[in-house]
C-alpha cells in the first residue's frame, strides 16, 4: 500500500512551490501568488475605514536597531545575520581553492550592519520615535515584509523566509487594547469567510533558554498574545495564521516612543502570514483554487 503525499510534496507536484534544496525555502508559482495577493487585499479590506499609514520596509534591516529590539534575549534561535567576504586578493585565492575542494569556505566572512527581519514591525518604532510624540489619536501603521526566522521544517506552513503582513498600533493602553479586540474580531471573521476550520486560543513566544518557560507563563497569564490556529500540517498541532500581539510599554521604553499627553506609548500589532492562509486553502479546498467553493472564491475575489 502506497504512502500518502505530504503536503509538501503534494505542493510541490501541483507545481504551486519550487524546491530549492533547503528546508523552508521555497519559489512559488504564478497560481499560489495570486492566491496570496488576494489574501493580502482581503486582509487590507477588513481594516474597513482605519486611517493607517502605509510603510514597507526591506528584508532586511539595521544590526544596531535590532540589538536594541531585545530580540536576541529572548529569540537568538531564530534570528538571521548578514555576512559578506572582506577578504585580500590573496583571501579570495584561498576561498576559491577551499570552494573547488569542497571545504568550508567561509572563514574571512564577517558580519555586515544588516540582518534578517525577523518580524515585520521591529524596523517601525525607532521610525516613529524620531519624530517625537505621537498624535492624540496615535498612530497606526500598514506593514508588510519578507521576514526570516532560522526554523528549517518539512512542514510547509514553516518556513524560513515568509511574508508577514501587520497592522500596528501605537498609543495609549485603552487605544491599544481596543485596537486588538477589534482585530480578534475581524481575523476571525475573515477565515470564517474563507471557509477554513479554526480556533482561537491564548498563546506565547518561542522564549529561548532557561527562563523561557516562565517568561512564556507570564506572557500567557497576562493575556499578552492570541493565535489564530488553522489544522494544516497536523490536526493534532494547528498552524498560527493570525497573531494578536500586546506589547504594552516594551517598545515604548526601548525606544522612548510618547503618546501626546507625554506617556509611554503602548503597542499592539495583528499580524497574518500569508503563505500560511495560502497553504491552509490549497489544503482545505484542493490544489486547484479555480475549484474552490463559490464563497470562497467570492470573498477573495469578489
Amino acid at each position: 500500500m502506497s504512502e500518502t503525499p505530504s503536503l509538501l510534496r503534494r505542493l510541490i507536484d501541483a507545481g504551486l512551490f519550487i524546491d530549492t534544496g533547503a528546508p523552508g525555502l521555497y519559489g512559488r508559482s504564478g497560481a499560489f501568488e495570486e492566491v496570496i495577493d488576494r489574501i493580502d487585499a482581503a486582509f487590507v479590506r477588513a481594516a474597513g475605514d482605519d486611517v493607517t499609514e502605509v510603510v514597507r520596509f526591506p528584508p532586511g534591516m539595521n544590526r544596531r536597531v535590532f540589538e536594541t529590539s531585545g530580540y536576541l534575549k529572548s529569540f537568538p534561535q531564530l534570528a538571521g545575520t548578514v555576512h559578506a567576504f572582506c577578504g585580500a586578493h590573496s583571501d579570495h585565492m584561498d576561498l576559491l581553492e577551499h570552494l573547488a575542494a569542497g571545504e568550508d569556505w567561509m572563514g574571512k566572512q564577517e558580519p555586515t550592519e544588516v540582518v534578517l527581519t525577523p518580524a515585520a514591525c521591529y524596523p517601525l518604532y525607532p521610525v516613529v520615535a524620531a519624530r517625537g510624540p505621537l498624535a492624540e489619536t496615535g498612530g497606526l501603521f500598514d506593514l508588510q515584509s519578507y521576514c526570516f526566522r532560522h526554523e528549517p521544517s518539512d512542514d510547509p506552513a514553516r518556513m524560513q523566509m515568509f511574508r508577514m503582513h501587520e497592522m500596528v498600533r501605537l498609543g495609549d493602553q485603552d487605544q491599544v487594547l481596543a485596537f486588538r479586540a477589534q482585530w480578534l474580531e475581524r481575523g476571525q471573521a475573515l477565515v470564517t469567510s474563507l471557509e477554513l476550520p479554526f480556533s482561537l486560543d491564548l498563546a506565547n513566544d518561542p522564549f529561548f533558554g532557561r527562563g523561557g518557560k516562565l517568561m512564556a507563563a507570564g506572557q500567557r497569564a497576562q493575556q499578552l498574545k492570541f493565535e489564530l490556529l488553522v489544522p494544516i500540517h497536523s490536526e493534532e498541532h494547528p498552524t498560527a495564521c493570525f497573531s494578536f500581539n500586546y506589547h504594552q510599554d516594551h517598545f515604548g521604553l526601548t525606544w522612548d516612543i510618547k503618546t501626546a499627553a507625554g506617556e509611554v506609548a503602548h503597542t499592539a500589532c495583528v499580524g497574518i502570514g500569508l503563505e500560511r492562509v495560502a497553504i491552509a486553502l490549497f489544503n482545505q479546498h484542493g490544489l486547484s483554487s479555480s475549484a474552490w467553493p463559490v464563497g470562497v472564491r467570492k470573498a477573495l475575489w469578489g
